[in-house]
């Protein structure tokens, strides 16, 4: 019988982005991507490409992922990198194509489904012309 899908948040350990919109962290920081608030939101700063890497504190199964950007300032050229357990360096996993809209999309990995220590979502273009990414909610979903 396979593990129940739930969210991952819980296992992360640690959370990087490879930038924030004016260094306001407190108002667009990463923070805000597993918040569940609404009203929050990571924004990064303007070029490309961009990118969220999350590390978790034991080995998981990704089995997909749930995101919502701002119309406007969404990934158009997006992959995943992933690293597996025992392994030192993280590797393209999955290519992904957002649509331009507000509301939650869902992005299945494809099986069978890896043991990950290592989650990195680039962001290798975006709609906005200076290249910026908002996301208001990020969900990791799988099993540990």
């Amino acid at each position: 019988m396979a593990a129940p899908i739930t969210s991952l948040t819980d296992k992360i350990s640690r959370t990087r982005v490879s930038s924030v919109l004016n260094k306001d962290t407190k108002q667009f920081g990463k923070k805000h991507l597993f918040d569940g608030d609404d009203e929050t939101c990571w924004n990064s700063d303007q070029g490309s490409p961009q990118w969220i890497l999350v590390d978790f504190s034991e080995a998981v199964t990704v089995s997909q992922i749930e995101i919502q950007f701002q119309g406007g300032f969404v990934g158009k050229t997006c992959w995943i990198e992933a690293m597996q357990a025992g392994q030192e360096n993280l590797s393209r996993l999955h290519e992904f194509f957002p649509q331009d809209v507000n509301q939650t999309q869902v992005f299945p990995l494809p099986e069978p489904a890896l043991t990950l220590t290592s989650l990195k979502l680039v962001f290798d273009s975006s709609t906005d012309f200076f290249g910026r990414i908002t996301i208001y909610k990020l969900d990791l979903l799988g099993s540990s």
